[in-house]
């Protein structure tokens, strides 16, 4: 019994696996540092407005601050989206994770499974698809164009290798 559970886990081991997240720029210091200098320059103008009369000019620079705050917190917030790719010799795996947290998984088989990728010639690639009969998952739609491209390259060699038989 012991060799025909090896047997299984070897087919279940992945072959290819990735973690597809949005790229962000600002770090966790570079916010702090951007927000500081962004409060203490809103401070500034406020304290000036304020003392030569100009009280309301004072609320724009407190909402421009917050709708400020606001966007960055949304960007934040979506940069918590994540696919998580795995590929075996049985099953193909994408977990998608929401920024709210809410994970949807999709599996297809990697025998009739079909990566699909669209291209334009002037971007490169705009779309990967994960297709098999009547089904489709899109992959990676937030990833920058480079790591697209690393990621297409990647993951078709190796659904190509497990097509095969490895």
């Amino acid at each position: 019994m012991n060799e025909g559970n090896s047997d299984i886990d070897l087919n279940d081991r992945p072959v290819f696996t990735a973690e597809l997240k949005p790229y962000r720029s600002l770090g966790h210091r570079g916010h702090l540092v951007l927000f500081l200098i962004a409060g203490a320059m809103t401070f500034a103008h406020m304290a000036v407005f304020l003392i030569s009369g100009a009280w309301p000019v004072v609320m724009f620079f407190g909402a421009d601050f917050l709708i400020l705050f606001g966007a960055f917190w949304l960007n934040n917030r979506a940069a918590r989206a994540r696919e998580l790719i795995a590929l075996s010799r049985t099953s193909i795996s994408i977990r998608k994770v929401t920024p709210s947290g809410r994970e949807t998984e999709h599996d297809y088989n990697p025998l009739w499974a079909r990566f699909l990728v669209t291209r334009k010639e002037e971007i490169g690639i705009t779309a990967m698809t994960v297709a098999a009969r009547n089904r489709r998952t899109d992959i990676g739609s937030f990833l920058h164009l480079d790591d697209r491209e690393r990621f297409a390259t990647s993951f078709s060699g190796a659904l190509a290798r497990v097509k095969r038989g490895y």
